[in-house]
C-alpha cells in the first residue's frame, strides 16, 4: 500500500479538518521550521458563547524576533493556561460531553507549564488524536534534513519519509509546483474541506470554523460521524 503524507504547521486546538487530514495519511510532519506568523492559527483559535465566536490567544514573545520560527517561539508567562480552561469550562460545561473530554484537555492546562509554543501545540494535537483513536504517525520536520525552495522542501521531505503521495491542504495550490512533485515520483492530491455537516451546538447560528474542543464536547466519540476520515 502506498504511504501517504501531509505536511502542516501546528496550530492551537485546531478546527475539525486539520484532524481529517491527519487521519487520511499515514504520517503527518508537523513543519513548525517555517516561519512563526503572527494572528495566525499558530497561537489561537475560536469557540462558541453566547455572545458569539470567541478568539483563545496564547501570548507569545515576539517583540524584535521578526523571523524566529514556529519551533522558536516562546510562549510568555501570564496566567493565560488557567483564565483558558475557565472560559472554556463556562461556555461548554452544560454540552453533553464535557467531562468526557475535559478529563483530556485539563491535565494540559492545569499540571503542564507550557514554553515553546510548537511543543504545546503537539501536546493538544496528539490528545485530542488519541481521543478520537487517529493512529497516525506524527513526526516534525526537523526529524529529517531540510532542502531548499518551497516546494522542494516538501516533496524531499515526502521522499526521506518514503511517501509516495502527497496530500495537501487546498490553500498551498498557489505556490506548490506540481512538476516538482510529478518528477519525483510523487502522487500530488488536494485535501477537500467541503461538504461537512453540522451537528448539535450550544450558542445560536452554526459555526464550522470554530476548535474541534466543540465538536468534541457536544458529541464526544459520536465526532467521527461528522468528520470525513475518522473511523473510515
Amino acid at each position: 500500500m502506498s504511504k501517504k503524507i501531509a505536511i502542516l504547521q501546528s496550530n492551537y486546538i485546531p478546527w475539525k479538518g486539520y484532524f481529517d487530514l491527519i487521519a487520511t495519511v499515514d504520517e503527518f510532519i508537523i513543519y513548525d521550521d517555517m516561519q512563526y506568523t503572527r494572528r495566525d492559527w499558530r497561537n489561537r483559535n475560536q469557540i462558541k458563547t453566547p455572545q458569539g465566536v470567541q478568539w483563545l490567544t496564547v501570548p507569545v514573545k515576539v517583540k524584535g524576533k521578526y523571523n524566529q520560527t514556529i519551533r522558536e517561539t516562546e510562549i510568555e508567562a501570564s496566567n493565560w493556561q488557567m483564565s483558558h480552561l475557565k472560559t472554556i469550562i463556562q461556555n461548554y460545561r452544560k454540552a453533553p460531553y464535557f467531562d468526557e473530554v475535559a478529563a483530556i484537555i485539563e491535565p494540559l492546562y492545569k499540571d503542564v507549564e507550557h514554553v515553546f509554543l510548537s511543543k504545546m501545540n503537539r501536546q493538544f494535537i496528539e490528545a485530542i488524536c488519541n481521543y478520537l483513536n487517529i493512529e497516525t504517525k506524527i513526526t516534525s520536520s526537523w526529524d529529517y534534513h531540510l532542502v531548499d525552495g518551497k516546494t522542494e522542501r516538501l516533496a524531499d521531505l515526502c521522499r526521506q519519509a518514503g511517501g509516495a503521495e502527497y496530500i495537501s491542504g487546498p490553500a498551498a495550490k498557489d505556490y506548490v509546483q506540481a512538476d516538482i512533485f510529478e518528477n519525483m515520483n510523487i502522487k500530488l492530491t488536494w485535501f477537500d474541506y467541503s461538504g461537512y455537516k453540522e451537528y448539535p451546538q450550544l450558542w445560536g447560528e452554526f459555526a464550522h470554523g470554530v476548535s474541534v474542543l466543540d465538536l468534541l464536547f457536544n458529541c464526544g466519540k459520536q465526532a467521527k460521524n461528522h468528520m470525513k476520515y475518522i473511523g473510515l
